[in-house]
């Protein structure tokens, strides 16, 4: 699903006109990333959990060559599915 289909669905779900779901869609993009860049997690209710993790660094290897590196320290995001949202999708 795109973007776009998302909301159009929200539009349809809601009477929000798309320009609107639009708007709402962005701002909300906006506004998760601005909390995960402030290390903030972010429960949506029967949903899920957005957070960041740190990784350290750490040695690699490529696998075709063999030659070994030193990945660098990085922060990723992580998403734990709530226990509805999981007992909805089976």
């Amino acid at each position: 699903m795109t973007t776009k289909e998302l909301t159009n669905r929200i539009a349809g779900k809601t009477g929000m006109t798309k320009r609107e779901s639009e708007q709402l869609m962005a701002a909300a993009v906006d506004v998760i990333t601005e909390c995960l860049n402030e290390d903030q997690t972010v429960l949506l209710q029967n949903f899920g959990l957005l957070s960041i993790k740190e990784r350290p660094q750490r040695e690699v290897m490529n696998p075709k060559t063999g030659e070994k590196r030193i990945a660098e320290a990085k922060r990723v995001i992580t998403f734990t599915a709530n226990t509805t949202l999981k007992q909805q999708v089976r």
